[in-house]
């Protein structure tokens, strides 16, 4: 005879189980770009050479990897020098150079329009200012045809959805890898660096794009990201 009480224990547990899914489901199909696993040892730090070692893991809501120097005096920094952003993809990389160029022309432009938003944009070092250096280190193309059937077509779609709970990716993504240190545009003190990876999310938005559309989205991230974080610890509002 079954036990009624262990029937509803376990329908109980499976039901909540069941929320928790498409709860998670839900959640990160209305997001444009997710954070991506990075192993440290994919970590390329080709810009962060002399940083690399000092990376600790970031949390759930933070880049993968991020360091920052203890003693760094945020609030007497009201200003911010870009460096135009560089592609270090190496040899191996299959971005082709035209559109290595067309990525990093994209990042320097964002990088200025959100920074400019909440800090002084300097043509120059000098007391005050901080220096933002970004590089590029990887970038994959989606595949625009099949991402879009993925994401209208039902059938396919409820495929996608179960590539997502299987590996935690939705199929047919694209997705960058960048890094960024954060110097004294004086004495060239570092004062923090970083290291992420991002790829595509369930957004309808990434239905119809073109190949670099989610490694676009994933800039666009990076900057709204970067200029709120400097933004609050210039202002001391909030701490690294």
């Amino acid at each position: 005879m079954i036990n009624p009480v262990v029937t509803k224990r376990h329908f109980k547990s499976f039901a909540s189980l069941t929320a928790s899914v498409l709860g998670a489901l839900l959640l990160t199909a209305c997001t444009v770009t997710q954070k991506a696993p990075l192993e440290q040892s994919d970590v390329r730090c080709g810009l962060l050479a002399n940083e690399c070692h000092k990376l600790q893991a970031g949390g759930k809501d933070q880049v993968n990897y991020r360091y920052f120097t203890p003693s760094a005096q945020w609030t007497q920094y009201d200003k911010v020098l870009i460096d135009p952003v560089t592609f270090w993809g190496g040899e191996s990389t299959t971005v082709p150079a035209a559109d290595q160029q067309a990525l990093t022309n994209y990042f320097s432009q964002q990088l200025r329009e959100q920074l400019g938003k909440k800090l002084k944009l300097a043509d120059q070092p000098g007391p005050g200012v901080l220096k933002v250096t970004v590089a590029m280190t990887d970038a994959e193309a989606a595949t625009p045809v099949l991402r879009s059937i993925s994401m209208l077509v039902p059938q396919a779609h409820m495929l996608s959805n179960l590539k997502y709970l299987a590996t935690g990716t939705f199929p047919f993504v694209g997705g960058a890898q960048g890094e960024v240190r954060i110097t004294d545009s004086v004495s060239g003190a570092v004062l923090a660096a970083a290291v992420d990876k991002r790829i595509g999310g369930g957004s309808a938005v990434n239905s119809f794009q073109w190949q670099w559309g989610d490694a676009e989205h994933a800039i666009d991230q990076w900057c709204e990201m970067l200029t709120k974080r400097l933004a609050s610890w210039t202002a001391g509002t909030a701490k690294p």
